[in-house]
């Protein structure tokens, strides 16, 4: 709904309550000291709501200022996602905008499993919540374990998996260019 529509439903809301409580406009205006025309107008919707006419209006009738403007209640802030498989690995959305900061649950199966390091533009932040998860950085292998995080910049060839110990479960959060991974070419052994 529009800022204009709900404007438009201010007037006969005003009106409704005013006659709900059986107060006449004169008896209005006594008490909030908006002149009884200001009011007609208000209801009939030939003036436009202001904070300063609706909150004397609210005082008197006793309501909050939402119920005069019909304001939307605030949504479920609950996101609800389903799971996305990729790679052998569960991956559920956090954030429900595309765009802008991403926040996954990460799970990663046992399995043993060569790193393929990748890199895109960005930076992340991983956060363990469960197991042991490996992570290849650079020429950095660690382990991380429950209640370890970790950030870097994703230009840096980058890598997490099992440990093959078990199952390893981690948040990971990353800017909005994420989504453009590119495999790097793998080292050559020596």
């Amino acid at each position: 709904m529009s800022t204009d529509d709900v404007l438009a439903e201010v007037g006969p809301r005003l009106r409704r309550l005013r006659k709900d409580r059986e107060v006449t406009l004169a008896s209005l205006s006594r008490s909030t000291g908006i002149s009884v025309s200001t009011l007609s107008r208000l209801e009939s919707g030939l003036r436009k709501p202001s904070l300063e006419l609706l909150l004397p209006i609210a005082q008197a009738h006793q309501v909050p200022l939402d119920e005069l403007v019909g304001a939307p209640e605030v949504g479920d802030p609950r996101v609800r996602t389903a799971p996305l498989e990729r790679h052998g690995r569960t991956f559920w959305p956090l954030t429900r905008q595309p765009g802008g900061l991403q926040a996954f649950k990460v799970l990663v199966p046992r399995r043993d499993e060569e790193p393929e390091p990748r890199t895109h533009e960005g930076y992340e932040w991983l956060y363990v919540l469960a197991g042991r998860l490996r992570v290849v950085l650079g020429e950095h292998d660690v382990v991380m374990t429950a209640g370890e995080a970790a950030e870097f910049d994703t230009r840096v060839p980058h890598w997490f998996g099992s440990t093959g110990e078990g199952p390893a479960e981690f948040l990971s959060l990353f800017g909005p260019q994420g989504e453009r991974m590119h495999v790097r070419a793998r080292p050559r052994k020596a």
